[in-house]
């Protein structure tokens, strides 16, 4: 009978339905192991990254599967343990970014052996190494026939024999057969594999299809931001010229620092809206919404010629009579992007009747990938894990309270946003008062860049900040390479350690 009429085999991605047959295969093959993984370690493998988890099914049952991850290779180096590579096999340390799809794991159901079931799986991850332009494939593999020859040969003797055919082991040998080679041996790989007494080689299969990037000279990824905060006074203007041109003074300050990117702060032109008399609150708003689209402009156009990037603070837009904070990316290629306020405060919904946006948005800059969250944003915890998940490295938080109590608000959770998501965050807010605005006539703010907590920043996780309630601009330099530092070496972990399989924060709004 052939394997076609006996057999009606299916290479497919796994999904949750199959951990039950995961688990009686797992139970089969690895009895002296621990058997089978936790279901919450399955499910985390496949909500981190379900493209990596294949599996042969016969009529419909899971009968050999494969589980791989996409790791930076060089943040972990040759001499790893299984453990740190895989992130106990939650695949925490994947990297959707990485240059290397890392093996986690292939077995074969025993009732399948020698139907080339394991070498099918192989050509898929090798597909997979090639369809997302990896470098290589690499994995630890366990040599347990050792057991049996210990004694008498050391592990590189026995590898170096296994590659003979002078002895077979179940797995080295098949390794050798699918293309891989052995780079060394590492020590304690998996310390409980008895058979392999921790031993364990290193593989590598290299894609020969690779196109790496050329390297450039201009535009390469960078390293470091200098980013510039204004803590702008609140002062009386007679036109929007007049406001442009303040504006102008800060971007041409920081554009002579270098800064790459200018934070204004939430509502940066409300002194406009004493330029008129008006009856009510809400005439005011919708009157400053008239200069909004100038102001855009202007800007935009300021960071061109100053060669800047600029979030322009936030200001009032009025869309099919609806009332919004809008603040603009004015980036210095002449792009211009928006981030809506999610969440209008009390005071905003009750006397302007504004409402919140429904999109959030991470953008990528020449200098990084950044966030935006205004004012009252960034007191929801879960906008900014959002952003997090999608490689948000710097956060910037346009503000504008009037109370201390109100500033502190702000201020804690910046840095709570901070230390939780592994980024920097930049808050920069409005000063003095407006007599003629209502609801604008008072300011409190300080200024202030947070980073994580550990040993690699400021011991008090604040890079700078400005002298309370003065009009002045903070800058200050920004090392990204330290943000991926911290997330596979840092004292805790908040990223890697996250509880994918337990929880997680969805977004059911309009996707960006």
């Amino acid at each position: 009978m052939t394997e076609e009429t006996e057999h009606k085999l299916n290479l497919r991605h796994l999904t949750l339905d199959d951990f039950a047959d995961i688990k009686k295969l797992m139970d089969a093959v690895y009895p002296g192991l621990g058997g089978s993984w936790p279901e919450k370690k399955f499910r985390a493998q496949l909500q981190v990254f379900q493209d990596g988890q294949i599996c042969i099914e016969d009529h419909g049952v899971v009968v050999a599967a494969a589980f791989s991850v996409v790791v930076d290779y060089d943040k972990f180096g040759d001499q790893h343990t299984y453990d740190q590579i895989t992130g106990d096999a939650y695949l925490t340390t994947h990297d959707p970014l990485g240059d290397v799809l890392y093996g986690v794991d292939v077995f074969v159901s025993p009732d399948y052996h020698g139907m080339r079931l394991g070498r099918r799986l192989y050509e898929a991850r090798k597909e997979l190494c090639q369809n997302l332009n990896l470098k290589a494939i690499v994995a630890g593999g366990r040599i347990p026939n050792y057991q049996n020859h210990a004694k008498t040969l050391t592990p590189q003797a026995y590898i170096e024999q296994v590659k003979r055919k002078e002895i077979y082991d179940p797995i080295l040998t098949f390794q050798l057969s699918n293309e891989f080679e052995v780079k060394r041996v590492i020590k304690d790989y998996l310390p409980e594999d008895k058979e392999s007494h921790g031993y364990a080689t290193l593989l590598e299969w290299t894609n020969l299809y690779y196109d790496p990037e050329k390297a450039v000279l201009i535009g390469a990824n960078r390293t470091t931001a200098r980013i510039g905060c204004v803590q702008w006074q609140m002062r009386p203007f007679n036109s929007v010229d007049e406001l442009i041109q303040q504006v102008e003074f800060f971007i041409d300050a920081l554009s002579d620092y270098q800064c790459d990117l200018a934070l204004f702060p939430e509502f940066f032109n409300a002194p406009l809206m004493g330029i008129e008399n008006h009856k009510n609150s809400i005439d005011s708003i919708k009157a400053l919404t008239e200069y909004s689209d100038e102001i855009v402009e202007s800007i935009s156009k300021l960071a061109v010629s100053y060669n800047i990037n600029v979030i322009a603070g936030s200001m009032p837009v009025l869309e099919n009579d609806e009332l919004l904070n809008v603040s603009y990316l004015c980036r210095r290629d002449g792009t211009v992007e928006a981030q809506y306020k999610i969440h209008p405060t009390p005071y905003e919904k009750r006397a302007w009747i504004m409402q919140g946006g429904n999109e959030l948005k991470v953008f990528d800059t020449d200098f990084g990938r950044i966030g935006v969250l205004i004012c009252y944003d960034v007191e929801f915890p879960e906008l900014a894990r959002l952003q997090s998940e999608q490689g948000m490295q710097m956060l910037f938080v346009p503000f504008w309270t009037d109370t201390k109590n109100g500033y502190l608000r702000v201020r804690c959770c910046a840095q709570a946003r901070a230390i939780e998501n592994e980024c920097y965050v930049a808050i920069a807010g409005s000063v003095g008062n407006l007599p003629k605005v209502d609801g604008a006539d008072i300011q409190y703010a300080q200024t202030a860049v947070f980073s994580p907590s550990d040993f690699s920043f400021p011991h008090d996780a604040i890079m700078a900040e400005t002298t309370p309630n003065t009009e002045m601009t903070l800058i200050v330099d920004l090392d990204l390479e330290k943000l991926n530092k911290l997330q596979n070496e840092g004292s805790v972990r908040n990223y890697l350690d996250r509880r994918r399989d337990l929880y997680k924060v969805e977004w059911l709004g309009k996707k960006s």
